[in-house]
């Protein structure tokens, strides 16, 4: 059997769906049943599997259509239910009529067989190969990146992972704020310090809008080390001009850097500025007006009519202001007065460019939770440029607070500063900066708690996964070590694995590829980080009550088969997620 994109949970459904469906018509043509069209019906893998591995209400929901009892209607159904060379080896009927089906051992063993043999098991083709974009991180390269941008790095990046498994062809994206009002702030930022090198503080004061951090300064001391004084008397204008020119390429690949360091690598660095050089900002703008979702208002501004797309989303009649009160929602301007389009105009072309010139089927945006507001306006903006709203979807990500004692961190101790990105990995290792940004859901805040990151024990979660995987491959080298090797995955037979801690672990295993599935649906890579502390968990049960070094025969072959299982999953799960797999601890 070729076990690739093999779903064992998926595989027990849809064969139950079919015996059951089949054994529906056959008590039909019989004339246990009343002829009539099948109704919808749940086909699940109940929580507590004492009662059954697949359980179906189709009993229940047959009712109506068949005018009998929903037992009777089970009990006609099961009658006709051939398992003979099926998954299936049994079935029983529960309660009102709930029909509850039990998993064969060439269940089990195909479980085994398909880790074993299909070095990427949990891949599957589910995602049938459509075009997701997943645009994350994209801090603005005025500054350097904060806690946000660490979790939604560890976060988009894991979700593409998660995407890409799920049968999906994945682009990560970076998208440079290298325009706009934040880029003439950063210039001015950089000119007037480049000015006090010169003239002091008193003479050229830097306003308060202005970014006030040490690394402004440095910036503007790298400029004149190349350039001295010549820039001191010329144009303000041609000095930002100059210094932002010299900037913000460093700051970029500053950004690149730190990411790399990060194990971010991104497809696509996607500059704002290359939008408006190319006129697609204006294309956009143009065709707005054509269909009318923008107007000219007196003073010359552009307007668009926000709060009527957005509506279909969510938002209603009124808006929230930066104070957090109400207002009623208004046009929104997208080219002012003066001809300078606004950064919503360059965002519409933004997204216009993913979806409709580079045809994704999906554009994905990690943002943090401030920025919930843009949601339906960014999303009714697509329905209005002529694509669909709901090809475009946000992952809002609630915020970090970083803890040490039990107390919240705010600032380095090195530099006595808001600690960034760099900060944090100069203090936390890799491993665990990626695999603690994501045991939580996007939704939800998460505290990070330092002392418990650089515990090298099982309380810190990606030490005890990592733990596992190396105990196994330790466990594997005594046994090479003795003369005891596997005997290959034609030998498996899940049948000789009788003990509930053997039968719970090859469950939890067959539950792999399709958590896979469900965190891509859910944009949850978080749901795949709890599962492989789950399986890391559940082999140390195993361990634990069943004895492999001495065991015997099939017995000692089929436990080898699934501690080669374990690793496999634990091992796939960790280099999806770009944390290490250790083989000795």
């Amino acid at each position: 059997m070729d076990y690739q994109n093999y779903n064992p949970r998926l595989a027990a459904l849809t064969e139950a769906r079919t015996l059951l469906t089949d054994a529906a018509k056959a008590a039909m043509a019989e004339g246990t049943l009343p002829q009539a069209d099948l109704p919808d019906f749940i086909v699940e893998i109940p929580a507590d599997v004492k009662n059954g591995d697949v359980a179906s209400n189709l009993a229940m929901a047959g009712a109506r259509v068949f005018h009998k009892a929903p037992r009777q209607i089970a009990e006609a159904i099961t009658a006709k239910l051939d398992l003979n060379g099926t998954l299936f080896a049994g079935v029983d009927i529960a309660g009102p009529g709930f029909i509850n089906l039990f998993l064969g051992q060439d269940w089990f063993t195909s479980v085994l067989r398909a880790a074993c043999a299909n070095p990427e098991y949990g891949r599957t083709d589910a995602g049938a190969g459509k075009r997701y974009n997943v645009e994350f991180v994209s801090a603005n390269p005025t500054g350097p990146m904060h806690m946000g941008n660490a979790r939604g790095g560890a976060l988009g990046d894991c979700l593409a992972a998660c995407l890409d498994w799920a049968g999906y062809d994945v682009t990560r994206e970076f998208y440079i704020n290298d325009a706009g009002n934040q880029i003439e702030k950063f210039g001015k930022s950089l000119a007037i310090r480049y000015l006090q090198l010169y003239k002091g503080e008193e003479a050229c004061p830097l306003p308060a809008e202005c970014y006030q951090g040490a690394d402004i300064i440095q910036r503007a001391k790298e400029f004149a080390e190349v350039h001295g004084d010549a820039y001191v008397n010329a144009d303000f204008e041609e000095l930002k001009k100059a210094i932002v020119a010299d900037a913000l390429p460093k700051n970029i690949a500053g950004l690149q850097r730190d990411l790399g360091k990060y194990r971010i690598q991104y497809d696509v660095w996607f500059h704002e500025s290359d939008l408006h050089k190319s006129g697609a900002v204006q294309a956009v703008v143009d065709k707005l007006l054509e269909t009318g979702a923008c107007y000219k208002a007196e003073d010359g501004a552009i307007m668009y009519r926000s709060a009527q797309y957005a509506a279909k989303y969510g938002v209603a009649n009124k808006r929230k202001t930066e104070d957090g009160s109400e207002e009623e929602a208004k046009d929104e301007v997208l080219v002012r007065a003066n001809g300078i389009p606004t950064y919503f105009a360059a965002d519409i072309a933004y997204h216009y460019n993913k979806l409709a010139v580079r045809g994704f089927d999906k554009a994905i945006d990690v943002w943090g939770a401030d920025h919930h507001g843009h949601v339906a306006r960014m999303k009714g903006a697509m329905d209005a440029i002529g694509l669909h709203g709901e090809q475009l979807d946000v992952v809002l990500m609630q915020m970090v607070n970083l803890m040490r004692d039990g107390k919240p961190v705010r600032m380095s101790k090195r530099t006595g500063k808001a600690i960034t990105l760099t900060d944090l990995l100069d203090e936390v290792p890799i491993d665990s900066a990626r695999f603690f940004f994501n045991q939580r859901e996007s939704s939800s805040t998460l505290d990070f708690d330092l002392d418990l990151a650089v515990r090298n024990d099982s309380e810190n979660p990606v030490y005890y996964v990592q733990y596992a995987h190396a105990r196994i491959c330790s466990l594997l080298k005594k046994l090479e070590e003795q003369g005891v090797a596997f005997q290959g995955v034609d030998s498996i037979d899940a049948s000789v694995l009788t003990d509930p801690s053997e039968q719970a672990l090859i469950r939890l295993l067959a539950a792999f590829p399709a958590e896979i599935v469900a965190a891509a649906d859910k944009y949850d890579p978080a749901r795949i980080t709890r599962y492989c502390i789950d399986v890391a968990t559940a082999f140390h049960r195993f361990y634990n009550a069943c004895r492999i070094l001495d065991a015997e025969g099939a017995v000692q072959q089929n436990r080898i088969a699934l501690s080669l299982a374990v690793r496999g999953v634990i091992h796939n799960i960790l280099t999806m997620f770009k944390v290490n797999a250790p083989e000795s601890m």
